[in-house]
């Protein structure tokens, strides 16, 4: 399992730092990953890690404003985001890959969290 938290109401410009810790019997030995979704339209890719936690990739409209980064030691992975826009406004989903590099692919994803809203406010 999968428990994402770290989600709130923030105004535009603001910073958020999201958490999603997996349980004992979460295999984590692979990449892992955050995705959004608004109402109404399909689950997106944001970023991605690897296992190591040595490489990353991002989602063009959050490239250089979200860092992705994980604990191995704490089975943990985090997404900071800095300045959030109102488009940002989603539930935000953590993901465990059936592989060591991922993708951005949501087939590619078998363990999902249960989500977290982030509202950005204008």
């Amino acid at each position: 399992q999968l428990q994402a938290s770290g989600g709130g109401l923030v105004q535009a410009g603001g910073s958020l730092r999201l958490s999603c810790a997996a349980s004992k019997r979460t295999n984590t030995n692979n990449a892992m990953a955050w995705f959004r979704q608004v109402p109404g339209k399909e689950r997106e890719f944001v970023a991605v890690i690897n296992w190591r936690g040595d490489s990353t990739y991002y989602a063009d409209s959050v490239k250089g404003r979200f860092a992705i980064s994980r604990d191995n030691a704490k089975g943990t992975v985090y997404l900071q985001m800095n300045s959030l826009k109102p488009g940002d406004t989603a539930v935000y989903f953590c993901a465990v890959s059936r592989s060591a590099y991922g993708g951005s692919s949501r087939g590619g994803y078998n363990y999902w969290g249960q989500g977290t809203q982030v509202t950005v406010s204008s």
